[in-house]
């Protein structure tokens, strides 16, 4: 998937690009690429299998829009897309290719294929129904609804009739032109419309089978186009596409790459549009909403309003456009090509999503900010000049060249040895690695400071420390390890290694490094709390220094001052903190005898504890060894067999809870029970009536 720019800034976002194989890769080499490959194995195809085993020529949506069908070859085929399942539902083979086909039911039940040889094959649900030819070479067909009549446009003059209800060709219509191109039927009033190779249209009343009008575009070419001298033929301003917006408006693409929008009611065109190529307009489509037409021709689909012909956006590719459908009421487009892949493209501006891909909206957020590889980034093409100068020519008709047109296929590794062998110096990559050389020596000199990563800071700070303290130990040595061997680098950079510590399995790995750290965590609070409760006590005895002086003249030369003074030693020079220390104490004298005879009394309480026997000791020591004897799993499990959450191996969570009935459901079911219980007391029996009453008696 690729987001491409178009013009006035319009997304045109291409599902079915990414990153492709190619061919002469067998089943093997492509599994393990597969595998190996993290954007192959990335991309993202919005329809599995959607390609063709060479070219894809027609592709219709059915009616109901749930079905796609597409034809190409090589071999013939036809292959139908389940939109509900992403996915191929069926794939059939023809004996000659399609040019054209019709569907002819509201799904595939019902399908019609014009064929190359003069074929016309039916298929129903189960395969092919049907066979038959036509007299001339069929390019085009249409299918008139009221009466089942089936209209081929072809070679000749003629147009066939085919009635499908009676199983019978009907009179055809003759017409002025030495060939029919293109038809289409109106799908309001039915007006058949077809045309020609001389540059003419055509309408035909199917009621009546009478011409009603004829156009003649190719005045309307000749006015527009400059360069008509250089046609050789009448043939060369042929009509090459027709489609109907409405019931009057009628698009007409030419030979010459131009668009003519006509209202049927006048001869005169309301809108040229020139696609400037050169190349024939092959397809037109009207989206009705957005107001817009979409002209393709093998090179570009333009998109332009239909009103001023101002340019919407275009879609180009390296490869020829063969055929395009729009998705009724969205936005998204599908084109067949000349090549193996059929291009899928989503344009938000003409309108949303599908329903069976409503996903694609959250994949093109993400496609904003990729940028998908081109094809076959693995591999390098060169030519046999180029072998040379690299000393490969040896290799032509190995395994490890892949002839292609003028030159090979070669591995991208292998073409960079060589080169580097080859040219071992070159001057543009030398100046380029001396400049990054250069920069990441001015990025050096800077102050550098230890910085923490950004994943798993705890395990670093714990092996930096483990490192600092003890460097002979094994621990030193391992921490020491970790932190300078490179092997290990990722361990403190990639998010991948973030050590879950709620987590079940780190919990029965790593149990005594859990609890050392809540060991550490709580001496850390502990000596927070010891910092603080000292500042506050520095606090109060700044504040009652102020009557030290006093406290001290009263004390005189009493003893318990010397006796204060040579049991505690003062580490302060200060006297005035000395002072206080000693007012300090003095003053807790009180507290401390209270909490002395407190202490007595809780002494007095603890000795006249006593157990109420030896068995509970008995069991509480068989308790203990039993617990020493547990497995660390065992453990833990009796540890959260309390909680009702328990987390379990991979991330997983148990709940137990236990669900109540609501009252109100109790009363009803005490309702019922008390109902039937008044039923049952009522109920009488009717077997002591059996026998009394005969068959032939009459109750009147």
């Amino acid at each position: 998937m690729k987001a491409l720019d178009g013009r006035n800034n319009i997304k045109v976002y291409n599902l079915s690009a990414g990153k492709s194989l190619p061919d002469w890769l067998t089943d093997r080499k492509r599994r393990q690429l597969s595998k190996r490959d993290v954007e192959f194995r990335r991309r993202i195809e919005l329809i599995q299998d959607f390609t063709m085993p060479d070219v894809s020529g027609c592709v219709r949506v059915s009616p109901d829009g749930r079905y796609i069908l597409i034809t190409g070859t090589y071999k013939p085929r036809v292959k139908c897309y389940e939109v509900a399942a992403l996915s191929l539902k069926f794939e059939r083979c023809f004996d000659a290719e399609v040019v054209q086909f019709e569907i002819l039911s509201e799904d595939y039940s019902k399908l019609v294929f014009l064929q190359e040889g003069r074929y016309v094959e039916f298929h129903n649900q189960g395969g092919r129904w049907f066979r038959t030819r036509i007299p001339k070479f069929g390019r085009d067909l249409a299918y008139h609804y009221p009466s089942c009549d089936l209209y081929f446009a072809a070679s000749g003059s003629d147009i066939y009739r085919l009635n499908l209800h009676q199983g019978r060709f009907l009179n055809s219509l003759q017409t002025d032109a030495p060939g029919v191109n293109k038809c289409v039927f109106n799908n309001v009033h039915y007006l058949f419309t077809c045309g020609t190779e001389d540059g003419r249209i055509e309408a035909w009343d199917p009621r009546s089978r009478h011409r009603v009008g004829v156009l003649d575009c190719a005045m309307h070419m000749a006015t527009e186009n400059i360069q008509l001298g250089s046609y050789k033929s009448v043939k060369q301003l042929g009509i090459t596409a027709l489609a109907y917006n409405d019931t009057l408006t009628l698009g007409v693409g030419t030979q010459t790459g131009q668009v003519l929008l006509y209202d049927i009611r006048s001869d005169k065109p309301l809108l040229i549009k020139d696609h400037n190529d050169g190349f024939p307009i092959t397809d037109l489509e009207f989206h009705n909403s957005a107001g817009l037409v979409l002209s393709m021709s093998p090179k570009i689909v333009k998109i332009w309003n239909k009103d001023t012909g101002a340019p919407h956006t275009s879609i180009e590719s390296g490869v020829d456009y063969n055929d395009m459908c729009l998705v009724p009421n969205s936005g998204m487009l599908f084109l067949t090509t000349e090549d193996v892949k059929m291009q899928t493209y989503f344009l938000p501006s003409l309108g949303a999503a599908p329903k069976w891909c409503s996903h694609l909206d959250a994949l093109i957020e993400e496609l904003e900010e990729e940028d998908a590889p081109a094809q076959y980034d693995d591999y390098k093409f060169v030519t046999e000049d180029e072998l040379k100068q690299l000393g490969l020519h040896d290799l032509i008709g190995s395994n490890m060249l892949r002839a292609v047109m003028h030159g090979y296929y070669i591995d991208v590794r292998l073409y960079n040895k060589a080169k580097l062998i080859a040219n071992p110096f070159d001057y543009n990559d030398f100046m380029k690695r001396k400049v990054r050389q250069k920069i990441s020596e001015d990025n050096q000199r800077g102050i550098q400071t230890k910085k923490l990563p950004n994943v798993n800071c705890e395990l670093f700070e714990r092996l930096m420390e483990e490192e600092e303290e003890k460097k002979k130990k094994k621990k030193g040595a391992t921490a020491e390890a970790l932190l300078k061997d490179d092997r290990f680098g990722e361990l403190f950079s990639s998010a991948d290694f973030q050590i879950d510590k709620d987590s079940y399995e780190f919990r029965l790995l790593n149990p005594v490094l859990s609890r050392m750290d809540k060991k550490k965590k709580k001496q850390k609070l502990q000596e927070e709390e010891e910092e603080q409760e000292f500042l506050r006590a520095r606090g109060d005895l700044d504040d009652d220094s102020s009557d030290s002086d006093s406290i001290m003249s009263d004390m005189g030369d009493e003893e318990p001052e010397e006796k204060v003074k040579s049991d505690y030693k003062v580490k302060q020079d200060s006297k005035a903190e000395r002072e206080t220390w000693k007012q300090k104490l003095r003053s807790n004298d009180e507290t401390l005898t209270r909490v002395q005879g407190s202490v007595e009394k809780k002494m007095d309480t603890s000795t006249s504890l006593n157990f109420t026997s030896a068995d509970s000791l008995a069991e509480l020591k068989a308790n203990r060894k039993k617990l020493r004897k547990m497995t660390l799993a065992d453990r833990l499990d009796m540890e959260d067999s309390s909680e009702n959450v328990k987390q379990h191996t991979f991330g997983s969570l148990e709940m137990n809870y236990v669900i109540k009935k609501a009252p109100k459901f109790e009363r009803l079911r005490q309702q019922q029970k008390e109902h039937q219980e008044e039923r049952r007391k009522i109920y009488r029996s009717s077997a002591k009536l059996k026998g009394k009453f005969n068959a032939k008696e009459s109750l009147f």
